[in-house]
């Protein structure tokens, strides 16, 4: 994608192609996907068991695998034309510990150049590490070497593509994974009798099992999918006994979609996000996931029946004056919790876990980022998705900061949709926001700053040094231009 903002004139003509698609008057398919009603994919399997996709562990320090994104997997019980790692979407999950190499040989067989990404590893973001600005084209491949180090926080994390201009593209398609840091840190301390993996995708297929491309209005907005998955399959079961507790390890892997989590006669526990553990347990009425964020959830049934896990709406916001605002839309059952059988009795949940501390002492730097969007500041100049007021362009350094400091960030958002702020490599303390944000004081690596809001992260820039970037977890948005580099001079 070239730097220079869509004209007015060109945007006016795009949604004008976009309001087409909502006129077909199906609220569903009200993104403009391009695919009417009457040619949709209708999902062939509802209420399975939940299954976990195949894990590979690592062995003796070493992670080695080979994965293959080809189109041809399995979604909601049908066969179809998305994509997929080694013939699955999910991918396999990888399981590695701290101090671990994870050795991957990326194998392209889609019809978009792409590359890999391990969302929220704090790595190196170089060479054949964590790079986002390396290109795998069609039919070629790429030996990624990723050490883990031995520090590292035992924890949930995810992988999928990161080749700038087709991330949305290809993640909705499918190509997505789980990725599990085992270890210490309070992992033991935990009492759960079950540890599942759900991995949240939304997508939508025509009849023929083809995924929809979207409309520039569906770009614009973000698009969000007719079929919300769970480990690639439609409203799955999860089997528990009473009185017994799961860890729920929930990954929000969809493009635009944000996750307002609930369970249908409990509250949740929230014991983790984005791969790192909270000062204390939290209980919960709901938890709410931004695309790219993640949850490690404690589940412990009352009693007997069947309970639905749900997404509420939740509204982003819309486009000012170029539409009436993002429709919402209504529930969404993501799975079924059921219970039965004799009642365990399952030990307490920790008071305390073991959080990460806040970085202390001389800040480095302050900076103040905006993100914004519209026609040139609803002008005429033009319409950009920007970070301070430029698209991406991997050749610039937008932020040059010295390896081994502590900086404050403050993201300011413009626009009239909510934007969740991502940086690669180096994890941020939430210390303050705008009315809305969650409680200060967590870690994380993808938070929501509210439409007209804004955000202060503080920043250790430890252990590594090299070039990566930082962007909008829409993954729309990051395509058109919301995205700026980051280099870490060591």
């Amino acid at each position: 994608m070239s730097g220079e903002p869509i004209s007015r004139r060109r945007a006016l003509e795009l949604i004008g192609l976009g309001t087409a698609g909502v006129a077909t008057g199906a609220a569903g398919w009200a993104t403009g996907l391009g695919a009417p009603p009457s040619d949709r994919l209708e999902p062939a399997a509802q209420g399975q068991r939940l299954a976990e996709p195949q894990v590979l562990a690592s062995r003796d320090g070493l992670l080695d695998v080979r994965l293959v994104a080809a189109s041809g997997v399995r979604l909601a019980g049908r066969d179809t034309a998305g994509w997929g790692f080694n013939g699955t979407s999910p991918g396999p999950t990888l399981r590695v510990r701290p101090g671990d190499l994870l050795r991957v040989r990326l194998v392209n067989h889609i019809d978009q150049p792409t590359n890999l990404h391990t969302h929220g590893l704090h790595v190196s973001p170089s060479g054949n590490s964590d790079n986002p600005f390396l290109t795998i084209e069609r039919g070629g491949s790429f030996d990624y070497a990723i050490r883990i180090p031995a520090r590292h926080p035992a924890g949930t994390f995810w992988y999928h593509p990161h080749h700038h201009g087709t991330v949305a593209d290809q993640i909705f398609a499918g190509l997505v994974g789980a990725l599990l840091v085992e270890g210490a840190g309070g992992e033991a301390d935990l009492p759960v009798h079950g540890d599942r993996l759900l991995l949240v995708t939304d997508t939508t297929l025509d009849g023929a099992g083809r995924v929809a491309s979207p409309t520039m209005m569906a770009r614009m907005r973000g698009r969000e999918g007719e079929l919300v998955l769970v480990n690639g399959q439609y409203q799955p079961v999860i089997t528990a006994a009473p009185g017994s507790v799961q860890r729920w390890r929930v990954i929000n892997g969809c493009v635009s979609r944000v996750l307002a989590l609930r369970l249908d006669g409990h509250r949740l526990t929230h014991v983790a996000l984005d791969g790192a553990f909270l000062p204390a347990p939290v209980d919960r009425d709901q938890v709410v996931l931004a695309p790219g964020n993640r949850a490690d959830l404690l589940v412990r049934p009352t009693g007997s029946g069947q309970y639905a896990l749900i997404s509420d709406p939740y509204d982003r916001g819309g486009l000012g004056m170029m539409d009436g605002g993002s429709s919402t839309g209504g529930p969404v059952t993501l799975a079924t919790l059921a219970t039965a059988g004799p009642a365990t009795t399952s030990p307490s949940v920790p008071v305390t876990l073991s959080a990460p501390a806040v970085p202390q002492g001389p800040m480095a730097g302050q900076r103040r980022l905006t993100f914004a969007m519209g026609m040139g500041g609803m002008g005429m100049g033009g319409m950009g998705f920007t970070i301070d007021g430029r698209t991406f362009d991997p050749d610039r350094d937008d932020q040059s900061v010295a390896l081994g400091t502590v900086e404050e960030w403050t993201v300011v958002n413009t626009s009239p949709m909510a934007h969740p702020f991502h940086l690669h490599v180096w994890p941020f303390h939430v210390l303050a926001g705008s009315a809305g944000m969650p409680p200060a004081g967590v870690v994380q690596n993808v938070v929501l700053v509210p439409a007209r809001g804004w955000v202060r992260l503080r920043i250790r820039f430890s252990d590594f040094a090299g070039r990566s970037v930082f962007h909008c977890h829409i993954l729309d948005h990051e395509d058109l231009g919301m995205m700026a580099t980051v280099n870490v001079r060591g």
